[in-house]
This record gives structure tokens, C-alpha cells and sequence, in this order.
């Protein structure tokens, strides 16, 4: 599964890089941006993408919004250090494929939430 992750802190983003691949997901990308991360959706092709819910002074839930109006959108998972009932009305409302918290962060995770994802 092709993944890209976009948080705006890299050393989060090196160590979910080496995680997930060592557990088989593919990371074929990294932002630190929502500008950044649309050129790398275009580009790249993702099957998933992994989106902090805060992006420092950008939002996360407006990027996967932007991104669910595509066509043939990738699956978006919001992540977050927050627990998710602290967020649960933002991430009901959005429209993702799920959430997870980064602590709970794994391939098999974003497998189960991308499997189940509709259609």
C-alpha cells in the first residue's frame, strides 16, 4: 500500500516512516505543508494518506476536506497526539476514511481502517 504521511513534525515523520515500512506499508512520500502535500498527492499517487489533525498554523481536517472533493481521492486517515474522543465531533464531521492516535500508529492499523473504508 502506497502511503504518504504529512505532519509538520519531521522527527515524528522520520520515525512513522521507518515503522511503517518496516511493517510493509510503502511511505512513497512525506509533507510538511498542505501546499506541499497536494503537489506530492498529485505527483505520487498515494493510496492512503496519513494527516496530522494540527498542522502547526495550517489544519488537517481542511486539507482532507480539499482532498476528498478529487476525484478517485486517496483514503485519508487523521492522526493526532490527541485521544480521539477529544476530537471525535471534528473527525465525525470530516468525512475520513478513519483516525488513529500516532501512539496506536501501525501498518495493520491503516490496513484495517483502508480495508473497511466504503466504496
Amino acid at each position: 500500500m502506497r502511503c504518504l504521511i504529512v505532519d509538520d513534525n519531521e522527527s515524528f515523520i522520520k520515525a512513522a516512516r521507518v515503522f511503517l515500512e518496516q511493517d510493509g506499508l510503502r511511505v512513497v512520500g512525506v509533507a510538511t505543508t498542505a501546499a506541499d502535500a497536494l503537489r506530492q498527492v498529485e505527483a505520487l499517487r498515494p493510496e492512503v494518506i496519513l494527516i496530522d489533525l494540527f498542522l502547526g498554523a495550517e489544519s488537517g481536517l481542511a486539507l482532507a476536506a480539499r482532498l476528498g472533493r478529487t476525484d478517485g481521492a486517496p483514503a485519508v486517515i487523521l492522526i493526532s497526539t490527541h485521544a480521539e474522543g477529544d476530537v471525535s465531533a471534528l473527525i465525525s464531521e470530516s468525512g475520513v476514511a478513519g483516525f488513529l492516535p500516532k501512539a496506536e500508529l501501525s501498518a495493520d492499523a491503516v490496513r484495517r481502517i483502508v480495508g473497511g473504508r466504503p466504496r
